[in-house]
């Protein structure tokens, strides 16, 4: 029997009732009633879970800054896997900066809002090593701050003699829907790689 028709029921009207000063039990008219379907749906759809499961790859709560980063390294070494640029769409869900203002994720001032920007400094000469490189070495790791993490790294590319170095900068959010996630204030290469400017 659902909630609807038991309360339609006119036992039921007597039991939610009550005496109005002692003396005759209040009334109730058919339109003050409350209605319930049992359709109701769930709040969750029936494939939730395995479309949690399918979910771009992008930053978790459980990751500390160490696996953040490695995490962003591993899927530029795969870039192209399993689609054109994937890693660097996964560089973009990872960094921490505000889309409607310029940021100096790569050093200078820029206006990264749009990831095809975003995407075309990977591919500029001094951070294309990290697409598809061939090995990497952590060289130093800093805890800044108990919510700020910087570490440096050690990049060998593809081609002949290609070898950069890198600084991440993380920071741990705090408040707001990404509180306690780790994400990337910065990338910076350690030489001076923007100096001529970078047609994004």
């Amino acid at each position: 029997m659902s909630f609807c028709s038991s309360l339609s029921s006119p036992q039921s009207i007597s039991l939610f009732s009550k005496p109005f000063n002692g003396d005759k039990p209040a009334s109730v008219s058919p339109s003050s009633r409350v209605r319930a379907s049992a359709d109701v749906p769930d709040f969750l759809s029936a494939d939730w879970l395995e479309s949690r499961r399918k979910r771009p790859f992008g930053p978790r709560l459980n990751f500390s800054a160490e696996e953040a980063v490695q995490y962003q390294l591993d899927a530029l070494k795969y870039n192209d896997q399993p689609r054109q640029d994937y890693g660097i769409e996964v560089m973009y869900r990872f960094a921490g900066f505000d889309p409607f203002e310029r940021s100096t994720y790569f050093g200078p001032f820029f206006d990264l809002g749009q990831f095809e920007r975003f995407r075309r400094i990977f591919h500029h000469s001094s951070y294309r090593v990290l697409l598809g490189h061939k090995e990497r070495k952590i060289l130093s790791s800093l805890w800044v701050k108990e919510n700020r993490f910087k570490q440096r790294v050690w990049i060998r590319g593809t081609r002949p003699e290609e070898e950069e170095i890198f600084q991440f900068t993380m920071f741990q959010r705090v408040g707001g829907s990404w509180d306690g996630y780790w994400l990337t204030e910065s990338l910076l290469h350690d030489g001076n790689s923007l100096s001529g400017g970078v047609a994004y």
